[in-house]
């Protein structure tokens, strides 16, 4: 039996540690994407004002004749429902009623941070709760990368609507896997056990298996890291539709990817790891207190496991690369400050292709430039011209600790803080 968390924690721990990675869209550029494969989705409108929602809702209801919609907070984060932002409206009144109140607000959910996001639109949508023949059913559906198999995965479960990881630990026989070997991608027999697995039948059982292929089509044409439908919904009429659409796509495919990069939402990501973008800096802010510096990501997470042993926490993840010239030091220092939780900053240089020396000449003229830094900073540089460097830290009066040895500057990290 897969463990479900251990698998989702493998993209989601993706998205929280290392942000630069991946690109988060809103649910309604989510399923623009899937409508565009094929997938089937209920009629919506985003909206920004009540105004917009109002009118959203009249067109919906010309071109459906829905009497019911949902209005739904577009944040990049999940649990919405249970922070208050997603509301069933019966009336035009109270679509603009709904939407006036989720507009503005600042919405906490399980997978926002205490401060929460403030919501700046709403997605109104289509009733597909309607009567009819059958019973409507909610779908869990994902498609992700299984890093132990290197293989695309769908897993789903009959039990949707829910959290995943509930429902594994609760009646793990619901929840179901199914590999994509790469070389000959989906076969027609996977979607058709999907859906026998679902438990459906008859003109379900057939556009269940027509909605898992599009939806892969999706995924791999998006170069998508994650696609989450929860639920997917077994309409009373038997259609399949996704009800809802988090959508994660893979960076380092965005050059091919130019329509989707157009759909990036700066409001949603950390204005400080968006300023680091801008230099070059692959940079996440944690939740900690010393500022880190390093070039290489590998160096960078043996950096921060370090800090730990050393009795502190990673304030941030900061990779400036490596080409560490002076400018890039100076503005991953003048980022890292930002922090007012910083109360050290380590900095940790290889110098390979980069001489230590020039990255010692970088820090004291980025110190200098900055203007005087209160925190206390720690220099390790190992590698070509590494004892040069260590002299002209040394030399240069200002309250920086230099270091060649790991060990030291553990021990100085362990010394500043107390």
């Amino acid at each position: 039996m897969i463990e479900i968390d251990t698998l989702k924690s493998s993209i989601f721990g993706l998205q929280k540690s290392q942000n630069y990675f991946v690109m988060n869209l809103h649910e309604f550029q989510g399923k623009q994407i899937l409508s565009g494969y094929g997938v089937s989705v209920p009629m919506s409108i985003v909206a920004e004002s009540p105004a917009k929602a109002v009118e959203a809702a009249k067109e919906i209801q010309k071109m459906t004749g829905s009497d019911k919609w949902a209005v739904k907070a577009q944040i990049h984060a999940g649990g919405r429902g249970k922070g208050g932002g997603v509301k069933i409206a019966k009336s035009i009144e109270e679509v603009e009623l709904f939407a006036d109140q989720i507009i503005g607000m600042t919405l906490i959910t399980p997978q926002t941070s205490a401060e929460g996001k403030y919501v700046r639109k709403v997605l109104v949508e289509q009733n597909i709760y309607y009567p009819g023949p059958y019973p409507v059913s909610e779908i869990y559906m994902s498609i992700l990368l299984n890093r132990a198999t290197s293989r695309n995965m769908i897993l789903y479960s009959p039990r949707g609507g829910m959290d995943i990881e509930k429902v594994a630990e609760e009646t793990p026989d619901q929840i179901f896997t199914e590999e994509i070997d790469p070389k000959v991608g989906l076969q027609a027999f996977q979607a058709r056990k999907i859906a026998f697995n679902l438990g459906l039948s008859g003109t379900a059982f057939k556009e269940m298996v027509k909605f898992v292929a599009a939806l892969y089509k999706a995924y791999e044409g998006s170069d998508a890291s994650l696609f989450e439908i929860n639920p997917v919904i077994k309409a009373a009429d038997d259609r399949i539709y996704a009800a809802d659409a988090k959508v994660v796509i893979d960076n380092n495919a965005l050059f091919r990817q130019i329509e989707i990069a157009g759909m990036r939402d700066l409001n949603e990501e950390d204005p400080i790891e968006v300023e680091a973008s801008r230099f070059d800096l692959n940079y996440v802010k944690l939740d900690g207190n010393v500022g880190c510096m390093v070039n290489g990501a590998g160096l960078a997470m043996a950096t921060m496991d370090m800090i730990k042993m050393s009795g502190g926490d990673p304030a941030n993840f900061l990779d400036v690369g490596g080409t560490a010239n002076a400018k890039r030091v100076e503005e991953g220092f003048r980022i890292i400050l930002k922090d007012p939780n910083v109360k050290a900053i380590l900095v940790n240089i290889f110098g390979g292709i980069v001489r230590c020396d020039r990255v010692a000449q970088g820090v004291v003229d980025a110190y200098n430039n900055i203007g005087e830094i209160e925190v206390p900073i720690i220099v390790r540089l190992q590698g070509t011209n590494a004892e040069e460097g260590k002299e002209i830290i040394d030399k240069s009066g200002l309250k920086v600790f230099s270091a060649i040895r790991l060990q030291d500057a553990a021990a100085l990290v362990n010394e500043v803080l107390k």
